[in-house]
């Protein structure tokens, strides 16, 4: 589990490619702190589970659900990307809940300055944006955000000059695709109370029949 504060902006090292799937190697020196292969790394807000480590960084597999979901199939030697290692026990929560799943990507569709703010208005589809709630929470590319304003077909968040400067997506201007995962506890309410399906009835004419009706 994360909490959206990212903790590092690191970069890819080296990408190898396999016929659906990639192999990322990041370049990092923060989160290499107490960091073991088989622990948890959120990159670009995707949960990636570190399989080799050195001095410089580590490497993470990407599997090709992973890949179709996400921006990490667009990534090349250089892209910044933000880091965060799974919270510890003792930690401050300083976000929301982030689990690393990606439900989809969006598209910026506009960026303006508020004085010493930035908004970033993104596009999405309405099966993301039904989860987004004005005064809710986001995470994009792995940020905990608070929703500004939600539409039928975007919503609008807004960055403090801190969280532009730290992250990649201060980097990230009108046309670019992010990473998007909505609030799990909204998906978990939704499926707890909507309809369910009713079990197949063993009541059949034949059954009836034979016990005399």
């Amino acid at each position: 589990m994360f909490t959206g504060i990212v903790e590092e902006l690191g970069a890819v090292r080296a990408v190898r490619r396999g016929a659906r799937s990639a192999e990322l190697s990041i370049g990092a020196s923060l989160v290499l702190s107490g960091l073991r292969i088989g622990d948890s790394v959120a990159v670009n807000g995707v949960c990636l589970t570190v399989t080799k480590r050195d001095g410089g960084g580590f490497t993470a597999d990407v599997m090709h659900e992973t890949l179709n979901r996400s921006t990490l199939g667009a990534l090349v030697p250089g892209s910044p990307v933000n880091l965060e290692r799974a919270m510890a026990a003792d930690g401050r929560f300083g976000g929301h809940i982030v689990s690393g799943h990606i439900d989809g990507v969006g598209t910026i569709a506009a960026t303006r300055r508020d004085d010493n703010a930035v908004w970033y208005t993104v596009r999405a589809a309405p099966k993301l944006l039904r989860y987004i709630v004005e005064k809710g929470s986001v995470a994009i590319d792995g940020i905990s955000l608070t929703v500004a304003s939600a539409e039928a077909d975007r919503f609008s968040v807004s960055l403090i000059p801190h969280t532009a400067a730290v992250t990649v997506l201060g980097q990230k201007r009108p046309g670019d695709a992010v990473n998007l995962e909505t609030d799990i506890i909204g998906k978990y309410v939704e499926r707890l109370l909507g309809p369910r399906e009713e079990p197949e009835s063993r009541v059949t004419l034949d059954f009836l029949i034979q016990n005399g009706f």
